[in-house]
């Protein structure tokens, strides 16, 4: 027995002459773990501040699907991106993992924002719920993740997603672990 699809989705296939111009793009990152080293000294907003004014660069996740931090306060963090054909589906629109990642980000902040130095968190669960296609066409969608609930050990987290003109996108909830005394950076 044969498969016939053996490679297909790799990489690995030969462009067929139908398909259109075939497309790249190319990622760059700085080593994640120098701007992970400061992560303990600082509080978490203080660190948020630093990555979003350039201070720190952002981590690798954010260069790989063109997210920027672009406000953070007290329990607030909002993001945004501006999708391009790399991230669709099958079915020509914005796969919902990066939205779900968006939202992930977001929310993760959001408790990061609350934290003191030296305390760490990380994502339990994430819900999302998509309302509206996303394509390359909607233009920057934007995230804003605020915390309803800040805790010891729990922090609680929504998100939404909206594109340039206020349109409901997407929306989530999130739970963070919260983690005294951390020795290494935070993940979210």
């Amino acid at each position: 027995m044969t498969d016939d699809n053996a490679g297909a989705g790799t990489g690995d296939v030969t462009p067929h002459p139908g398909w259109g111009a075939t497309r790249s793009k190319t990622i760059t990152w700085q080593d994640p773990m120098v701007t992970a080293s400061f992560a303990t000294s600082l509080s978490g907003l203080d660190f948020l501040f630093a990555i979003r004014d350039g201070g720190f660069p952002p981590p690798p996740m954010a260069r790989l699907m063109g997210f920027s931090l672009v406000q953070v306060d007290y329990g607030l963090a909002v993001f945004e991106c501006a999708p391009d054909e790399s991230a669709y589906n099958p079915i020509g629109v914005v796969h919902g993992g990066l939205v779900c990642t968006l939202c992930d980000s977001a929310a993760g902040c959001a408790v990061q924002s609350t934290l003191d130095a030296g305390v760490a968190y990380t994502s339990i669960d994430i819900n999302v719920t998509y309302l509206r296609p996303i394509t390359k066409d909607s233009g920057p969608i934007r995230a804003t993740g605020r915390t309803t609930k800040p805790g010891r050990r729990v922090a609680y987290a929504t998100v939404e997603v909206t594109d340039g003109s206020g349109k409901l996108l997407a929306h989530a909830t999130s739970s963070c672990l919260v983690m005294e005394n951390r020795s290494s950076a935070s993940t979210a």
